[in-house]
């Protein structure tokens, strides 16, 4: 699958810290597709290999059906096994170049970034698109060190691949990133933490559509 710019839009990132005891990640993931999430990553950092792999299979046939791109966090073996869209790497996981090796061609790649001289080596290495961030102190990636919304802006002007901001963001902030050049967002609380998930999903993209063109 060839990366279309506009799927970047509203990327939600699951976690199942926020999964009710009688929930399955596949509904509340359906749930998010079905308000108009646009890219889905799955992030387990806690799964054994074999569960992760199960919920791999159920995430993708569900976002086959929808036609929403499916990237696996930082897991390429994971990614290879199940014929995943793609997968997304952060800066202490494998090397783009080596992560593009392994996937061929045409799988989609989105690569972490804090600062333009990484941007610029992930874009030259194969990147399809970058994920900046912590652009908002943040609580579910506690490895994730602050962006100014300077050096997110310079980000997006040093590179020709598109940009989502990453971090903290919420349905209140979300147009403070505005007149950045970002393509879209990132998010797991702003989806997964909220009440009706489906509802939160549809009125966070309505911004986040404004935030992007200005």
């Amino acid at each position: 699958m060839k990366l279309d710019k506009n799927s970047l839009l509203l990327y939600a990132v699951t976690d199942r810290h926020w999964l009710k005891p009688e929930e399955r990640l596949v509904d509340v993931v359906e749930q998010a597709i079905k308000g108009g999430a646009t890219f889905i990553q799955l992030r387990e950092k806690n799964l054994n290999e074999q569960s992760f792999l199960e919920e791999a299979v159920e995430l993708k046939t569900l976002c086959a059906k929808y036609h929403v791109p499916f990237v696996i966090n930082d897991n390429v073996e994971i990614a290879l096994k199940i014929d995943a869209d793609g997968v997304h790497v952060g800066q202490s996981d494998m090397e783009t170049l080596d992560v593009r090796a392994k996937l061929g061609p045409n799988k989609i790649i989105g690569v972490s970034a804090q600062t333009v001289e990484q941007a610029i080596l992930a874009q030259q290495h194969g990147a399809d698109y970058l994920g900046v961030g912590a652009v908002f102190p943040t609580e579910s990636k506690d490895d994730a060190d602050d962006v100014s919304h300077e050096t997110l802006k310079a980000i997006c002007e040093a590179v020709d691949i598109p940009v989502i901001a990453i971090g903290g963001i919420t349905y209140e902030n979300v147009e403070q990133l505005s007149g950045n050049g970002l393509s879209g967002i990132a998010v797991i609380g702003a989806i997964f933490g909220q009440e009706d998930i489906k509802e939160a999903t549809t009125q966070l993209k309505l911004k986040t559509e404004i935030m992007v063109k200005k």
